[in-house]
This record gives C-alpha cells, structure tokens and sequence, in this order.
C-alpha cells in the first residue's frame, strides 16, 4: 500500500512557562491523503495551529518542544530530519497560509516580487520569467488586473485580496500538501466564501491535500471531506463531514453543532433533533436557541496548564458520569447503524458514544 501523503501518529507538545509545563498537544493523530482535505475544528486554544505548525517545522522553541510522536511524509518522519532538508520540504512539497496576512506578508517589498522571489530562489528562474510567472499565479488566484497590481503592496489589497496573494504563494511551486490556518478569519461572510471555493478548486486542479485549520464549523460543511475535532489538545472525534453533521457521536461536536444559529428554523442544530440529549437537559444538556438566546457550551476550555483528570471535557459535558472524571477514553471505532460508507476509521474520545447516537436517534425517530 502506498504511504500516506501524511500521517501524523500520537503527536505530543508543551511549552515550558514561568508557571509550568503547559500540555499543548496531548497525542494528536490523523491522515491525509492526496486530493483530500481534512478540516481540524475546535475552540480557540484547543492545540489546532500549535499541530500545524510542529507539521511544517515552524514551532518557536523555545518555549515549545515536541516531546513524542511522528510526523510521516510520505512514509518519511520530518521529526527525524535534518533542519536542511526539513527546509528543501517546507514551500516546494509542504506549504503554509496563515490566517493574518498582512502579518505574513513583507510590508516593504511589492507582492509581485514577493512572489517572483519563490521562483528565483526555488526553480532558479531569471527575474523576468519569475516575474511574468508570479503575475500568471496571481491573475489564477483571480486578483483583478494582476499585471498591474503586481508593483502593489500588501497593505493596497483588501484583506480578502491579501489571502489570496497568500494563497498564492502557498501555490508557487505547486506542493504537495497544503495547510491552511483560519484562511478566512477577519472576512465577511461573502469573501469567506470565495476564498474557501478558490481552495477547493485549487485542490481538485492539482490534486493536493489540504488541511484546514477553523474554528467555524459552517466554513467546511461545503469543501471537507473528514472532520478532527479538537478540545484541550486532544482530538475528540473524527469522522466523514457528512456524518458528524448529522450523527455527531461526542457531546463537544454535538455542543458545538447545536451553537450554529440556523435562520430556517431559528434555532440551533438542535432543532433537528438535538434538543432532549437523552434526559440530561435539566443538566445543561444542547438545545440550540432556548427562550431567544443561542445556545452555548456552558463554562470555559481548560487550562494547559492544569488538565482535568480524565475526560478533558468532563467538567462541561452534560454527559458526564464518574468514569469520566478517572478514565481517559481512549479514541473508540464508531460503528453504527445509519452511517455511510465513507464511514470507516470513525472514532470517537467518549465512553460513551453509543449512547449519545441512541438518544440522538430516539429524538429523530
């Protein structure tokens, strides 16, 4: 069997603070494969962008150190690699975009230059030909006028345009594998949308992977294939998009499901069946909008720095039971009745998933 365009295995990180060890990343696993894009979801803090950035080799260390785990490339650890070749990987197979842009970019040097300079130093082109090269990427990303916007610099462009010539630089030398942190945070519902249909066309076209980086659960209804969500460093379930939409089997995707406003109904994924949890109501169990307020997970994430004992989600979850305040779940197989054929390697960090898709199952019937 062909390697895996990549396979991050029990992926571990702290950072070493003033106050203490912080557990960042606490064991994260997941594949990607060429042509497929795996959305990694979760709260702010919950460990999505510190992953990505152990991935590309871009982690400040200090503080941060990766304590465990393998990062595999096709077939090949890039934690086992020299800082050399780790570097030949990064832009030409492996790229990043960044959710600030106009931090990313160099605010002295014409876009267009920034652009040409990956092909110089990259492909050993001459200035002319990166030039007309980087015009050529630029008008692909679908920036009006590329020819003469490529004298411009960042802070000319809207911010949509602006991740675009990000988009475009991930682009240059046509990699591999493409990780994009919150691509689309700081832009309005319209311009979200352009730039996440300009990913997935530019995935389809040339047959990368794509990881994709949110916090906002309606950004990847419509481009991902499979779903990692994550809480506290840990991944918590990961599914088909099709099925944690419809099925989730863990109360956090299941909480976070019902805090979508939905405008057809006027309320949340709750709606749809979400709302009973199977009698834990009267202890904070999802309802998606109740008397006109939107549904939110009640309490805080918590602290790296001072882990719950066993379920991280424990202190939140309406679900919880004394198991779950001892025993860490390990990441269970999801089997179920309903699910579709993309279903396979479903899992779920909950004891008990099963029941959470009987209740949701009742409720529906």
């Amino acid at each position: 069997m062909a390697a895996r365009l990549l396979d991050v295995r029990d992926l571990r990180v702290e950072f070493r603070t003033r106050d203490g060890i912080a557990e960042a990343v606490g064991g994260v696993s997941y594949t990607v494969d060429a042509g497929q894009t795996l959305a990694v979801l979760g709260e702010s803090g919950s460990g999505k962008s510190v992953t990505a950035q152990a991935i590309m080799g871009i982690l400040d260390s200090p503080p941060g150190r990766i304590t465990g785990g393998q990062v595999l490339f096709r077939g090949r650890d890039l934690l086992t690699m020299g800082a050399e070749e780790r570097r030949r990987i990064r832009g030409a197979a492996m790229a990043m975009i960044f959710q600030d842009a106009l931090s990313a970019l160099n605010p002295v040097l014409p876009v267009g230059a920034q652009l040409a300079e990956m092909y110089e130093v990259h492909r050993g082109m001459s200035r002319g030909d990166a030039r007309r090269r980087a015009v050529e990427l630029m008008d692909r990303v679908r920036i009006p006028a590329a020819a003469q916007r490529a004298g411009d610099y960042p802070h000319q462009f809207s911010g949509g345009m602006r991740q675009r010539i990000m988009i475009a630089m991930a682009m240059a030398l046509e990699p591999d594998l493409i990780i994009a942190d919150e691509p689309t945070t700081a832009l309005d519902v319209t311009v979200q949308a352009q730039v996440m249909e300009l990913l997935a066309e530019l995935r389809r076209e040339y047959a990368m992977g794509l990881v994709l980086i949110t916090h906002d659960l309606g950004v990847v209804a419509d481009v991902a294939d499979t779903i990692a969500v994550m809480y506290a460093g840990r991944i918590m379930e990961a599914a088909p998009v099709r099925d944690l939409y419809r099925r989730p089997a863990h109360p956090y995707t299941r909480g976070l499901l019902d805090s979508v406003p939905r405008v057809d109904h006027g309320g949340g994924h709750a709606r749809r069946g979400h709302g009973d949890h199977g009698g834990h109501e009267s202890r904070g169990g999802y309802g998606g909008h109740r008397g006109g307020k939107l549904y939110a997970i009640r309490g805080a994430p918590p602290s790296p720095l001072a882990l719950p004992s066993g379920c991280p989600f424990h202190p939140r979850c309406p679900r919880a039971q004394e198991v779950c305040r001892v025993e860490r779940p390990p990441l269970y197989e999801v089997t179920a009745a309903g699910a579709t054929p993309a279903s396979g390697g479903r899992t779920s960090a909950c004891h008990f998933w099963k029941d959470e898709l009987d209740a949701l199952d009742a409720v529906n019937a």
